[in-house]
């Protein structure tokens, strides 16, 4: 499970570097020295990151929906055609793409932050302005009600 969040820093070439207490949990059970993941846009405009295991029962389902229905065609252009097999390197670090850095309008400084099965890579200032939104409301969704900490 994935969680908790990190400021990052990517380099010169797009590419970051993923904190040692995940980089285990990502690789699974792969024993080479590279893994596979799957890297991909959210509407949110940020993106997502994926263990190649984790990812494909998403993918199934996605491919399942309706072709002919445009509002399922736009989810699928965007989970699956910005969708792109990453690996981490022997240094621990995922390239980026400047494709998927462009609509996630990643810069220098990102925010990758936990979500049980995959992480979501943030734009830094984006997620803080997220963070100052949701502190800001008061209620909560609806089905959360009896939600207590």
């Amino acid at each position: 499970m994935f969680q908790g969040a990190a400021a990052l820093s990517l380099d010169a070439k797009g590419r970051l570097t993923v904190p040692s207490r995940h980089r285990e949990a990502l690789q699974g059970t792969s024993s080479s020295a590279v893994s596979s993941l799957v890297l991909t846009a959210h509407p949110d405009g940020c993106l997502l990151l994926y263990p190649a295991s984790a990812w494909e029962p998403m993918r199934a389902r996605v491919m399942g929906f309706p072709s002919l229905d445009a509002r399922f065609s736009v989810w699928k252009r965007l989970l699956v055609g910005f969708a792109e097999e990453v690996e981490i390197d022997a240094a621990g670090r995922v390239l980026i793409s400047p494709e998927l850095r462009k609509f996630a309008t990643l810069e220098k400084q990102v925010m990758l932050v936990g979500q049980g099965s995959h992480f979501e890579i943030w734009n830094q200032d984006i997620w803080e302005k997220q963070l100052r939104q949701l502190t800001a409301q008061t209620q909560l969704p609806p089905g959360m009600e009896d939600f207590a900490l």
